[in-house]
């Protein structure tokens, strides 16, 4: 039964982590004892039309979640699980990225330093506070929202008024869109292409008017990310024809991602630009650049840690869902 499945899948996005399933299997039980006994009643099977019309008089998914929850009064039942969701969307995409924005002018800026109290830790605690601030106002600004929406859900309208159809299909979370494998395979392959044309010697870059020169250790970020680039391509022709992730196939993928992060982390701090000859400016300005770019780069290595970790995070989860399928 298509329809109950993505039905039950919606009801369980707004469950509880560690209650989903319980909550999911039992509700489950309960709607198919419902349809079979309605079709011992009839004497035949439920067209799509009549179970879609049960699954209507059941409730809304969230509806039907909120009750398997504790009872909140400024936020009622039938709102609270969108309220905490909406509450962790501003959270991962707005205060996160304040707060890692603040940090990295902290650690990165003396103006920025010198601006928020001069010193490292009155500074973090300047900070700290305007974050909790932020924070405030705008968990603030969404209970707010959601109690002037609470009176409009009371309504009838809002609870009876929907459609089963609407609901999105089920998802696979191992399957993997042959687009996606495509698009995959044809960025590594172009990638590659030019890797191999631009990229294989030191002088990256040999003009009249400008010379890249990197340094002798360039051969082996150079193999390295080739390397990669063909497990890559080898992984999103697995996944074309096979396509949905196996362990082979993400187990291959953490460890091309794991060496990738941790290539690029090696490149921060490996000074790897050389040199930088400008026609115009001359030689010392050239170096000059070149020197900033090493030092800039240097610096970015927490950031390039920090994206690694994460990447790598997805990867291991991914590898975990697969082995428990």
């Amino acid at each position: 039964m298509d329809l109950l499945d993505r039905y039950l899948h919606a009801v369980k996005f707004w469950l509880p982590k560690a209650q989903r399933q319980d909550i999911v299997s039992e509700l489950s039980e309960d709607i198919r004892s419902q349809i079979e006994d309605k079709e011992s009643e009839l004497g035949r099977a439920l067209t799509e039309a009549e179970i879609e019309a049960t699954l209507v008089r059941i409730g809304r998914p969230v509806l039907v979640a909120s009750r398997y929850l504790p009872q909140r009064h400024l936020i009622g039942p039938a709102l609270f699980p969108i309220y905490v969701f909406v509450l962790k969307i501003v959270t991962a995409c707005y205060l996160v990225p304040w707060i890692l924005v603040g940090i990295g002018l902290l650690l990165y800026s003396p103006g920025y330093r010198a601006a928020h109290g001069g010193g490292w830790f009155r500074a973090l605690g300047t900070i700290w506070g305007g974050f909790w601030m932020t924070a405030l106002v705008a968990a603030g600004a969404v209970t707010a929202v959601f109690a002037a929406l609470e009176r409009g859900a009371s309504k009838p309208e809002f609870l009876e008024n929907w459609n089963p159809r609407r609901l999105p299909p089920v998802r696979d979370p191992n399957r993997i869109p042959r687009g996606t494998s495509i698009l995959e395979l044809a960025v590594n392959i172009v990638f590659a292409s030019w890797w191999i044309l631009f990229m294989s010697t030191p002088t990256v870059l040999n003009r009249p008017d400008i010379q890249i020169t990197l340094a002798p250790g360039w051969i082996y970020f150079f193999w390295g990310y080739l390397i990669l680039a063909a497990a890559n391509i080898a992984t999103a022709g697995a996944n074309l024809l096979q396509p949905n992730w196996t362990r082979t196939t993400a187990g291959l993928r953490l460890v091309t991602n794991l060496c990738g992060s941790a290539l690029f982390c090696v490149l921060c701090q490996s000074d790897i630009l050389l040199t930088i000859s400008l026609a115009v400016d001359g030689a010392t300005n050239g170096q000059k650049i070149a020197d900033a770019i090493n030092m800039w780069a240097s610096r970015a290595l927490p950031f390039a840690a920090g994206v690694g970790l994460l990447v790598l995070a997805v990867d291991l989860r991914r590898l975990i869902r697969v082995k428990a399928a």
